[in-house]
């Protein structure tokens, strides 16, 4: 009977497609646009650069909440933060709500897990115990520590160079006889608060740019920072601009070391590709490339992220599939992609069904062409994290049009923006007449979706 079936259909006898890796890195508080493959022309990124040249650059992407924590437990859950739930640094995912995040999807899977770098969930209690999780752990809570370079480390090994030696660690020690899932979470370029050199780099980065001038942001003047709402003036966003942009040459100092940081992330993603290749893993294994959320450098009078404005909801995305047809690698799509896509997008292209309980959509079909008719046009974005420091807001944004709701000022204070005529967000049509069918109806969408995400 077997040879009859082989002999109608020797396809029968052929193994299984292996399945693919999976290979996810983050970067914190990376800038949109802090990469030659997105536009800079300064910076020096060849690897990350090689990953856009080999796959799918996605020139759309945002983040629901931009602010570590909240966009981490997003990128591990799929979901908005309405439903995660998770709004501090203290609250950790539940054993139960883990049960179907793409790392416990992966390991029932029979992938090889592993998680390297800021895990950003949860207490440093939460994350310890968290790492039972996984099989591969050296996840850190936090920051991944208080300083890039340890100052009693005679060796002055940065803490990104660190983390690149724990992902070879993991390349090389992972079973040979099943597919792994490795997500690698950089603490670059994340600032070391009230540090002195608050974005020290690799030693070996030390003069990079140097006798280069950064220009900053088209937003970073006087004129943008006096149209914000006076609240949003006097919160942690001006701040933290009075510790690293209210002199030129600070500013210039700040641009450089942040520069040299994510040519230091570079630097690891170059290893990783390197042992892949050498492994002959690189065919078989997808990378995706992403940051936890935006970042402004002097935007508006401000620094770091939070609020719903491009600067700090847009993040880059690369994702890297060597199954793509060659006709599909080295292009950028303009859909809308979101980070609770990541999930679900990893799972799919792994061949793993995708849990009811994630909200986001597998933007496998972008990366094959295939635009779905129902594909989004909008979203909402949430942040209520630190509301003493950080004026909690919400928003619509469309296509065209953004939305913003600030939620705690009495009387309300709103914003409503242009994208298309405007998309540096300069002028406020709030009380334009003109507007206010859009208004009315971007607010109703407001009403609908913070009910609709729960």
């Amino acid at each position: 009977m077997l040879l009859s079936l082989a002999l109608i259909c020797p396809l029968l006898l052929q193994a299984a497609p292996a399945k693919p890796n999976v290979v996810f890195l983050l970067v914190d508080d990376l800038r949109y646009n802090a990469l030659g493959c997105m536009g800079d022309k300064i910076v020096q990124t060849p690897n990350i650069d090689r990953l856009a040249k080999e796959g799918v650059l996605f020139k759309n992407m945002f983040v629901t909440t931009s602010i570590c924590a909240v966009s981490r437990a997003t990128c591990l859950t799929g979901q908005w933060m309405r439903r995660h739930g998770i709004e501090d640094f203290a609250a950790g995912i539940s054993d139960a709500a883990w049960k179907d995040t793409y790392p416990a999807q992966f390991r029932a899977a029979g992938f090889h897990t592993g998680f390297i770098g800021k895990y950003g969930v949860g207490s440093p209690q939460v994350t310890t115990e968290r790492g039972a999780s996984f099989d591969f752990w050296r996840g850190e809570p936090g920051q991944a520590g208080k300083f890039f370079i340890e100052p009693n480390d005679p060796t002055r090994t940065h803490k990104t160079a660190k983390m690149g030696n724990d992902a070879l660690s993991f390349l090389t020690s992972a079973p040979k006889d099943k597919p792994f899932s490795l997500s690698i979470s950089f603490n670059a370029v994340h600032a070391r608060d009230h540090e002195k050199r608050e974005y020290e780099p690799d030693p070996r980065d030390e003069g990079l740019y140097d006798g280069i001038e950064i220009p900053l942001p088209k937003l970073a003047t006087d004129a943008a920072f006096k149209r914000l709402p006076e609240f949003v003036q006097k919160s942690e966003g001006r701040r933290r601009w009075e510790w690293r942009f209210d002199e030129a040459q600070k500013a210039q100092d700040i641009l450089h070391d942040y520069y040299r940081l994510i040519t230091g992330v570079d630097r690891e993603i170059g290893r990783i590709l390197a042992t892949l290749e050498q492994q002959g893993q690189l065919t078989n294994t997808i990378i995706i490339f992403t940051a936890d959320n935006g970042y402004a450098l002097a935007d508006r009078g401000m620094a770091d992220k939070w609020y719903a404005y491009e600067e700090d909801m847009r993040v880059p995305l690369i994702i890297r599939d060597p199954r793509l047809p060659k006709e599909r690698r080295g292009i950028s799509v303009t859909e809308m992609a979101l980070n609770v896509d990541l999930a679900p997008t990893m799972l799919d292209l792994a061949g793993i069904s995708v849990p009811a309980a994630m909200q986001g959509r597998s933007l496998k079909p972008l990366l094959e062409g295939n635009v779905p008719k129902d594909w989004r046009t909008e979203f909402f974005y949430e942040h209520h994290t630190k509301k003493d420091r950080i004026p909690p807001s919400e928003a619509v944004r469309t296509l065209r049009w953004k939305y913003i709701r600030w939620i705690e000022p009495n009387p309300l204070v709103e914003e409503l923006y242009d994208l298309e005529a405007d998309p540096l967000e300069e002028k406020n049509l709030i009380t334009d007449a003109k507007h206010a069918a859009i208004l009315k109806e971007l607010r109703e969408k407001w009403a609908k979706y913070r009910e609709s995400l729960k």
